[in-house]
């Protein structure tokens, strides 16, 4: 008889055992961790830009002129440039980069009336030349955020720009005078303002539609000489505070693609 009990006990003990592991098999399974998304936070890129100038000056000058000398027109037509640089993107909203940029020849032309002086008649000038510059800029630039892939950004940046006047030509057509001046260059501060657009095609190619403003300082021809091969004074013409609205396509290779944070495992409980 104890051995029944023993028995029936024993079987009441495993049919419990069994129960309590098929009610474990019914329990949900704990969910993963989360994964964070990997998050691109810096790296080395090359640039490199092309576009069109559309330049000013601010005042011709001459040691010739006086008070009644009156420009009537001093333009550039519009000009490509081209230029490389070398940058580091700190974060997502700010990068650095250095530039360097040939600025093509923009043609020249200017003319300007005066009256009648003494030993001299009434008469106008008409001027013609060109002008480029190899501009090397420092700049920073601001990323404002991404929506649907672009991002808006804007930037600043200093350096300095070699001027240089080429071809320059006086006509006085009334008076029947022409001169003519070497060209010349010369180095100035320069500083330029940005605001553009960007987008990235791939993580490590993003292209660039921008506006830039550059001040590139003066820039003075060489000495203006009679066609007669005569001069009584040094005289080259001075182009006073020049500037430019640029439009430009750029373009950015990341080193290697961008750099990513460390993504982990998750960690599930085994039962």
């Amino acid at each position: 008889m104890g051995s029944l009990k023993f028995i029936a006990c024993a079987g009441l003990m495993a049919a419990g055992l069994v129960s309590g592991a098929r009610a474990a098999d019914l329990l949900p399974a704990p969910a993963p961790l989360p994964v964070p998304e990997p998050v691109a936070f810096g790296g080395w890129y090359l640039r490199g830009d092309i576009g069109f100038s559309n330049q000013e000056v601010d005042k011709l000058d001459n040691v010739l002129y006086d008070a009644t000398v009156v420009n009537i027109d001093k333009a550039f037509d519009a000009a490509p440039f081209f230029g490389v640089g070398l940058g580091y993107q700190f974060n997502s909203w700010l990068r650095f980069d250095v530039t360097g940029e040939y600025r093509a020849r923009a043609n020249f032309h200017g003319y300007d009336v005066y009256p009648a002086g003494p030993g001299y008649a009434a008469g106008s000038n008409n001027y013609s030349g060109s002008k480029s510059e190899w501009l090397f800029l420092a700049n920073a630039y601001l990323d404002l955020g991404t929506w649907h892939g672009v991002t808006p950004f804007v930037g600043a940046g200093v350096g300095g720009s070699y001027n240089t006047i080429h071809s320059f030509r006086d006509e006085n057509v009334p008076n029947l005078g022409s001169a003519y001046a070497r060209d010349a260059s010369k180095w100035n501060f320069a500083w330029a303002l940005y605001a553009g657009l960007a987008y990235a095609v791939t993580p490590n190619f993003t292209v660039e539609l921008g506006y830039r403003y550059v001040n590139l300082g003066d820039a003075q021809s060489g000495d203006i000489i009679t066609y007669t091969g005569t001069n009584n004074v040094y005289n080259p013409m001075k182009f006073k505070d020049l500037s430019s609205h640029d439009v430009k396509l750029g373009m950015r290779w990341m080193f290697g693609g961008p750099v990513v944070a460390e993504s982990y495992e998750p960690i599930i409980a085994k039962y």
